[in-house]
């Protein structure tokens, strides 16, 4: 009779811990990537990015050509028109850097211009992907695309497809 209940209960607690772990993978990239707002989003971003980069190239090259101007005019410069010249020099080059933080940096404008744009998408993604998990009965959810250490996947539980379709 031990035998029987211990049987039985072995039996259940692999059913218990086969049925806990239903799980999907999907791509998050490959979802991504086939929304055009994302694809717009993404131009926009690099456009801007582009944009900002030319103008902070110019600004570089603008007290380059001030820099040249100073050394080839230096030896005819009095010590206090040299100090003077010296200084406005690494004041531009502060300014420049103190704008390239402003546009690039960890809140700068591009960054705040990225989370404007993707932030929505994300959020229609991810609530899709939840929504399409809870609706076919999925307990997690795996993103292969952010996650290196998927070694290996049958292609069965690849419901990227599937997500994508839902988003439409």
């Amino acid at each position: 009779m031990k035998r029987v209940i211990l049987t039985v209960m072995f039996a259940l607690a692999t059913f218990a811990i086969a049925s806990a772990q239903k799980y999907c993978i999907v791509d998050s990239e490959k979802i991504f990537k086939s929304l055009d707002e994302y694809n717009k989003a993404m131009t926009t971003l690099d456009e801007l990015g582009k944009a900002y980069q030319t103008e902070v190239d110019n600004k570089y090259k603008s007290i380059e050509s001030l820099y040249n101007s100073y050394m080839a005019q230096k030896e005819s410069l009095s010590a206090s028109s040299r100090a003077s010249i010296e200084q406005q020099i690494l004041q531009k080059e502060e300014e420049v850097q103190k704008y390239q933080q402003e546009v690039f940096g960890e809140n700068g404008a591009l960054l705040k211009k990225r989370v404007e744009l993707i932030k929505p998408i994300q959020t229609k993604v991810f609530g899709a992907i939840e929504k399409y998990a809870k609706d076919n009965g999925f307990d997690a959810v795996l993103d292969k695309a952010s996650n290196a250490s998927i070694l290996y996947f049958n292609s069965a539980i690849d419901h990227t497809a599937q997500v994508i379709e839902a988003l439409k």
